[in-house]
């Protein structure tokens, strides 16, 4: 089985019929505009992957950039932007930490489920790496604009948990100042089939088997938001 960076590398286009079941009842969005106004702003989407919140964003906003470390994601996320018919975008590779653009050029930095990487992929250095993240984030927002952070709190769970892997990453948010809450963000598949074959492809076999178990062609998933006002 490919680890999740491996499937970043390599499967662009499964990885996006994952994606694009998740997060049904649009609370992404909704919870959001209640952190900040979208309308004539330029947001920065970084971890962007296939388009998840970019393509969900351009629609309401000024104008909004995609990054990624992965070019095959990037690679669909381009082809849905392309799709869409809009103009106000542009999608390129760069790291989170090393952004190709001016000093207070955004209004907004929304990330979902890729920061949380500095901190895993980096265990020795985990600490340093997210306060060079930060200190980039200084750089590139305009005064008082918002980073908002979209987190797991746990796939298959009615209520939301702290994940192992992340014991770490969740205080050291506390301690640079986001505030938090969590959301639902469940998955709705064609069926159930669908639903046992994507997640077990990217969650592994042990979330596959509970999703057979339960029949869940809604497989239900907590997600922590965190913001912070720079």
């Amino acid at each position: 089985m490919p680890t999740q960076e491996e499937i970043y590398k390599t499967e662009g286009d499964k990885y996006e019929a994952l994606i694009e079941r998740e997060d049904y009842q649009g609370n992404i969005l909704k919870t959001l505009r209640e952190i900040t106004p979208l309308e004539n702003r330029v947001i920065y989407d970084l971890g962007a992957g296939t388009g998840r919140l970019a393509c969900m964003l351009a629609p309401h906003v000024r104008h909004v950039r995609a990054f990624d470390v992965a070019e095959e994601m990037l690679r669909v996320c381009r082809e849905k932007l392309i799709t869409s018919g809009l103009s106000n975008w542009q999608v390129d590779v760069a790291d989170h930490r090393q952004l190709p653009v001016e000093d207070q050029s955004a209004d907004l930095v929304v990330s979902g489920w890729s920061l949380s990487y500095l901190a895993v992929w980096n265990p020795e250095t985990w600490k340093d790496e997210l306060e060079k993240w930060l200190g980039e984030m200084k750089r590139i927002l305009r005064p008082n604009s918002f980073i908002v952070l979209y987190e797991s709190l746990g796939t298959g769970n009615e209520s939301p948990i702290k994940l192992e892997h992340l014991e770490k990453f969740y205080p050291w948010l506390d301690e640079v100042g986001f505030q938090n809450k969590w959301i639902r963000t469940d998955y709705k598949f064609a069926s159930l089939d669908e639903a046992e074959f994507l997640s077990r492809f990217f969650f592994g076999d042990e979330l596959g088997d509970q999703v057979r178990k339960n029949k869940w062609e809604i497989l239900p998933e907590c997600a922590g938001v965190w913001w912070k006002q720079i």
